[in-house]
């Protein structure tokens, strides 16, 4: 690991563009909280965007969980990582910006960027800004070469990135990486369109190196998802307890329970808050109304095969140049090119 004696180099992150229904920034600045819960609880089936999990407690409890035993795609995906970087690295060029999607914590950043040669910016994009202002300043001190461009947002309403006035001898390719399967998180069809916006974002000549976790036995993926330790369980009903703080809620957490769900029809897992008793909850002011065992759809988690993400890949514009996997088969990274 490389130090330094002098203050690492961090910009200030600017606010991402957004389309003018939706807000940018998911951990509390810019949101209506209020309005994105009465708007999901009042439609039918009850709803919640998955972005609302990351405030401060929701990111140290999705870290937290990359750790658990059952949940194997993040030592997984890192352990392909460690045997392909010199590859990746090759593929890349010298040079190259790295462009990450949800940096969080960083983890699997470092083996990308230690990996690349000579690397002039790191791009980390992320909702929740405590949590990645505090892993730039790591990553900037760590590498004293790199200019770092925190951005704070949500990178599924952008097109363009703040690098205009990016140094000198940046001209090097554009990485985009997208680690951890949260592709996964999307509907078929908004994987697409994010593919499509990445394209925009990354130029003519971008890569994208994304995670993609596989199809397997759903008992393994209930596991991953149903931890026993109950980390997914806090993680999940951490969401009421946001919307208690920031949405006037009144939720009672001994009266909703975490399930994970697998449906084979649609190919993924879904995480959902089940309602434990009939019971109305305040949330801003307006009685929401539950039945005992009616459930708040939190998130999917689509898996895939690898020919079935190269299929969609190409529709969002891409084709895959290298698809690595471990010796289980549990999880996939695919190195995309764009399909000129």
């Amino acid at each position: 690991m490389r130090q330094t004696t002098t203050a690492p180099r961090v910009d200030t992150p600017p606010p991402a563009a957004a389309a003018p229904d939706r807000p940018t920034a998911a951990d509390g600045a810019g949101d209506d909280i209020a309005a994105i819960a009465l708007a999901g609880l009042t439609a039918t089936p009850k709803c919640l965007p998955p972005r609302l999990f990351y405030d401060a407690a929701g990111s140290r409890l999705f870290d937290r969980i990359t750790g658990l035993a059952a949940y194997y795609p993040t030592r997984t995906e890192s352990r392909i990582l460690h045997m392909q970087a010199a590859e990746i690295a090759t593929r890349a060029g010298r040079g190259t910006t790295l462009v990450e999607f949800g940096s969080g914590a960083s983890v699997k950043t470092r083996l990308v960027l230690d990996a690349l040669r000579d690397p002039a910016v790191y791009v980390p994009i992320d909702i929740s800004a405590d949590h990645m202002m505090t892993a730039s300043t790591a990553l900037a001190r760590d590498h004293p070469g790199l200019t770092v461009r925190p951005v704070h947002g949500d990178f599924m309403q952008m097109t363009t990135l703040p690098l205009d006035d990016a140094p000198a001898g940046t001209a090097g390719r554009r990485l985009g990486f997208f680690p951890g399967s949260t592709i996964g998180n999307l509907l078929p069809d908004e994987a697409v369109a994010f593919l499509r916006r990445a394209a925009c974002m990354l130029g003519h000549d971008g890569h994208l190196l994304v995670g993609v976790d596989l199809e397997k036995d759903p008992a393994r993926l209930i596991a991953a998802y149903d931890d026993p330790e109950g980390v997914t369980a806090a993680f999940n009903l951490n969401l009421l307890t946001r919307l208690n703080r920031e949405a006037a809620a009144d939720f009672r957490l001994d009266r909703f329970a975490h399930r994970a769900i697998w449906r084979a029809d649609a190919g993924r897992i879904e995480m959902h808050l089940e309602s434990l008793a009939d019971q109305i909850v305040q949330v801003a002011g307006r009685g929401i109304r539950f039945r005992k065992g009616e459930t708040i759809h939190t998130e999917n988690s689509h898996k895939y095969t690898p020919a079935g993400f190269a299929r969609l890949a190409r529709r969002g514009g891409w084709r895959t140049d290298a698809c690595w996997t471990d010796p289980e088969r549990l999880f996939s990274l695919h190195y995309l090119i764009q399909n000129h």
